[in-house]
């Protein structure tokens, strides 16, 4: 299941990564992503229902990777992609239930709780980013002109 997220009103941001090119804008915007996406994954870590072994707390994480299979059944939608959730096979199970157990949910209310907080560390942390990839980007090409010049 996909969820998607419009966000306007974030034109210069966008302008700005353009300009910090597009290594160091996959690089900003996978941190940011990666911070904002922490919430989510706690959450659903709380919410996990301890289980037998406990695995599902513990698999709990936040990454840029999926698994062979996932990846096989993910169309890669952006440039910069960040997954939260457990890596639990069990988990699905867990999540939406089957004929056997009830669902017990864990992701989708964590989601539900901490989309707008993820969406804010996503907005602040932007500039944030972006603000100090351009000072390091003055700063190497500050040394590389006196490199030049002396």
């Amino acid at each position: 299941m996909r969820t998607k997220v419009k966000v306007e009103g974030l034109r210069e941001l966008e302008k700005a990564l353009r300009d910090l090119g597009k290594v160091t804008a996959r690089n900003v915007g996978r941190r940011v992503l990666t911070k904002a996406a922490e919430p989510i994954a706690d959450a659903g870590r709380a919410n996990a229902p301890l289980g037998p072994t406990g695995n599902l707390k513990d698999s709990y994480g936040v990454g840029t990777k999926l698994t062979r299979r996932q990846s096989k059944l993910n169309r890669k939608q952006s440039p910069v992609e960040v997954y939260a959730g457990p890596n639990d096979p069990a988990a699905v199970q867990t999540e939406f239930g089957n004929e056997h157990q009830a669902a017990k949910p864990h992701l989708r209310p964590a989601w539900d709780a901490n989309k707008d907080r993820s969406l804010d560390i996503i907005k602040t942390g932007l500039v944030t980013e972006i603000e100090k990839a351009t000072a390091r980007a003055q700063r190497k090409a500050e040394r590389e002109a006196r490199k030049l010049g002396g």
